[in-house]
């Protein structure tokens, strides 16, 4: 029987010298799931991310993913942008497709850029330079880089910190959007309203649990 599953995961533990991260951790995620993961400081979510992109071999357990690291979108906790970076929100999402300037742009690059900017509600902010831009309109700017080469599962490291409330939830409707349009969604979130809200399925960790 064909199965759902983009990532099956069983009896994952991770160690670093003698200290447990995690450990018996068990998930599936399907095709289609808005997938929360939480937890306390320290219980090794970012790991699990990690160990998800294949960036960590875990100690003990296994990992299957469907998918190949191409076709997965990440946005990691902690970014490095310049508030006078000197691009523009289209500049900087063309330089993370293919490292090349706007004019050398294919006709099937230049569309995927518009489709990412018209996906994250950028559009009409194509040319104000992202230093001069709200949080939560980088983290779309971020989003929109994640997306560009329209990946099946998005993958968010906290990304609505330091948010105000408005803007997280402009920000997560932007991801439940791409969700109800097919793209599965693995999210880490401490705010309990945004993961009643729009999470599908929930892995709760313990420190070294």
């Amino acid at each position: 029987m064909k199965t759902s599953n983009l990532i099956t995961a069983h009896d994952l533990e991770v160690k670093f010298d003698s200290q447990i991260i995690f450990q018996n951790v068990d998930f599936q995620v399907q095709k289609g799931d808005f997938f929360c993961i939480v937890g306390p400081n320290g219980s090794g979510k970012t790991t699990l991310l990690r160990v998800i992109l294949k960036e960590i071999v875990p100690t003990l357990g296994t990992i299957q993913c469907a998918l190949a690291k191409s076709q997965i979108g990440y946005v990691p906790q902690f970014r490095n942008l310049e508030t006078d970076f000197p691009l523009d929100a289209a500049a900087f999402i063309e330089l993370k497709l293919t490292q090349k300037w706007w004019p050398w742009l294919t006709a099937q690059e230049h569309d995927q850029v518009q489709a990412a900017l018209r996906a994250t509600h950028l559009d009409n902010k194509r040319t104000t330079r992202v230093g001069q831009m709200s949080g939560g309109e980088k983290q779309r700017v971020y989003l929109a880089q994640a997306i560009v080469n329209q990946p099946q599962l998005l993958i968010l490291d906290e990304p609505t910190a330091s948010l105000d409330v408005q803007a997280k939830y402009e920000v997560m409707d932007v991801v439940q959007e791409l969700n109800t349009q097919g793209t599965t969604v693995i999210f880490i979130s401490h705010d309990p309203q945004l993961i009643k809200k729009y999470g599908t399925k929930t892995l709760q960790l313990g420190k070294g649990e």
